[in-house]
C-alpha cells in the first residue's frame, strides 16, 4: 500500500510569493508565485540568477523515479525513502506517486514538517527518547489513519518510551522494530542476547507493540570491494536470524524486516528475500533516499544502479539530477579559476564539486563563498556560468530553502521548496 500526501497543501505551495529569503533566486521573481514563474517556462540564465543557484532536472528526476520503480518490483521488495536527503514535500509526493510506502524520518522533528503536508505512513528510524517528540508522537496516534513505526536498541529505551508514552495518554501503542547494530557501526544492539532481551521488552510493553527488526548497513561503510560487501552481507545474516529468532513475539500478522541505504540496497535485497523458514510473511522494506537525485560522487560509485562492476546499461542506471552552477568571479592566475560557490552552497563532506564538461579541470578548495577550480588546457572566461555535479546530496539540500527544476532547454519548470 502507497503513502499518501495531501495534494491541497502541495498546491499551496506554489502560491506563495517568492521573496528575498530564497537565496540565489532572481531578484526579478520576487513578489510571484511559483506558480506564475512557472507557468512562464523562463531560462534560468536569461532569468539573471544571483551568485550560485543550486537546480534539479526534471528529466534525470523521472528518470530515477522509473528505474528504482523497476528494480523494487524486479526483487519483490517496498520503499520507504529517507524523506531528511531533501526534506521536499514536493519530491516526496513525487516518490509517494511512484509507490512508496512510507516516507522514512531521522527525528521527529523532521516527521513533523511531513506531517504538515499530510504524510501518514512514516518509519523513524532511531530509537526516540526525548519527552517532547514521545508527547508529540501519543497526540499523533489518536489519528487512526497513521501509521508511524521507529526503532529500540535498549530495555532501558524501551523503559524510558513506554513511561513518557503512558504518561501522555497515548491512545494507542507505537509500533517499534528491534534495531541490530554491529561492533563498530552505529545504534542497534550488538549481541544475540541483548537483541532478544529489547524485543521481548518491546512485545510486553502495552505502549509499543512490536512489528519486525531493523538495521543499517552502510553503518559499516560503503566500501564494493569484494572484502567490504562480505562485511555487509555477514551483518545482513545477522539481521536475518534476527528476525527468524523474533518471530514468535512480533505482534502483527506480517513482520517488518527494513534495512537498506543508498550503496548496498541490492545485497539487503538478495540476503533478505531468501525464502523464511516461517509461517508468516515478511515485508522487506528498503530506505533508500539518495536514489532520487543520486551524485557524481558517493554513490556514483558505490549504488548498485550504477557502480561500474554492476553492469546497469544506460537505461537501468541511475543520473545525477542535482548539480550547482557558479559564476566565475576570479582569473587571478593562467591556470585558476575562483568561482562564486562555497561551503555554503555544495557538500563537501565526501568529495568536492565535479565540473562538468571540464574533463582536465578539478576543485580543490572551498572557502565559505568561494570555490578554487584548477584548470588544465580549459578556457573559461570571467563571468561565465558553469556546472559542477555534487557528492552526497544530502548536504546540498540543507543549503538550498528552494530549489528550481529545468527541463532539457534549462528552462524553471517548477521550484522545489526545502524545510530544514
Amino acid at each position: 500500500m502507497a503513502a499518501t500526501i495531501d495534494a491541497a497543501a502541495l498546491t499551496a505551495l506554489d502560491h506563495q510569493p517568492v521573496d528575498w529569503r530564497f537565496k540565489g533566486l532572481p531578484a526579478a521573481w520576487s513578489g510571484r508565485s511559483p506558480a506564475e514563474i512557472c507557468a512562464e517556462t523562463p531560462g534560468l540564465f536569461e532569468a539573471a540568477p544571483l551568485g550560485s543557484i543550486c537546480v534539479l532536472s526534471a528529466d534525470a528526476l523521472r528518470h530515477n523515479l522509473a528505474v528504482m520503480g523497476r528494480w523494487l518490483q524486479q526483487h519483490g521488495v517496498e520503499l520507504a525513502p529517507h524523506g531528511k536527503t531533501h526534506m521536499a514535500p514536493q519530491l516526496a509526493a513525487a516518490q509517494i506517486e511512484a509507490g512508496a510506502v512510507a516516507i522514512t524520518v531521522a527525528t521527529v522533528s523532521q516527521m513533523r514538517v511531513y506531517r504538515a503536508f499530510g504524510v501518514r505512513n512514516f518509519v523513524i528510524a532511531n530509537q526516540v527518547l526525548e519527552a517532547g517528540g514521545l508527547r508529540w508522537l501519543a497526540t499523533a496516534l489518536a489519528d487512526p489513519e497513521l501509521e508511524v513505526m521507529c526503532w529500540v536498541d535498549s530495555v532501558r529505551g524501551v523503559a524510558m518510551m513506554s513511561e513518557e508514552l503512558r504518561r501522555a495518554g497515548a491512545p494507542r501503542p507505537l509500533d517499534v522494530c528491534v534495531e541490530v547494530g554491529a561492533t563498530g557501526g552505529r545504534t542497534g544492539a550488538r549481541e544475540p542476547h541483548t537483541v532478544d532481551d529489547v524485543a521481548a521488552a518491546a512485545a510486553a510493553s502495552p505502549q509499543l507493540r512490536l512489528v519486525g527488526v531493523a538495521g543499517y548497513e552502510a553503518a559499516l561503510g560503503h566500501d564494493v570491494s569484494p572484502a567490504g560487501r562480505a562485511v555487509i552481507l555477514d551483518y545482513l545474516s545477522t539481521l536475518r536470524e534476527a528476525t527468524v529468532r523474533l518471530a514468535g513475539l512480533v505482534e502483527t500478522d506480517d513482520i517488518v524486516v527494513t534495512a537498506g541505504g543508498s550503496t548496498h540496497f541490492d545485497l539487503v535485497a538478495e540476503v533478505l528475500t531468501l525464502d523464511w523458514p516461517l509461517n508468516r510473511a515478511v515485508r522487506v522494506v528498503v530506505r533508500s533516499g539518495c536514489y532520487l537525485t543520486h551524485d557524481d560522487g558517493l554513490y556514483r560509485r558505490t549504488s548498485p544502479l550504477t557502480r561500474p562492476d554492476a553492469g546497469a546499461d544506460a537505461e537501468q542506471a541511475l543520473r545525477p539530477a542535482l548539480s550547482v552552477w557558479a559564476q566565475v568571479s576570479s582569473r587571478p592566475e593562467d591556470d585558476l579559476a575562483l568561482l562564486s560557490m562555497g561551503r555554503r552552497d555544495v557538500s563537501f563532506d565526501q568529495d568536492l564539486p565535479q565540473p562538468r564538461d571540464l574533463p582536465g579541470a578539478q576543485v580543490f578548495k572551498l572557502n565559505d563563498q568561494h570555490a578554487y577550480l584548477r584548470l588544465a588546457d580549459e578556457s573559461v572566461e570571467l563571468g561565465e556560468w558553469l556546472e559542477f555535479g555534487i557528492s552526497h546530496p544530502c548536504t546540498v539540500f540543507d543549503k538550498w530553502p528552494m530549489i528550481p527544476v529545468l527541463d532539457s532547454q534549462r528552462r524553471v519548470v517548477q521550484l522545489i521548496r526545502t524545510f530544514f
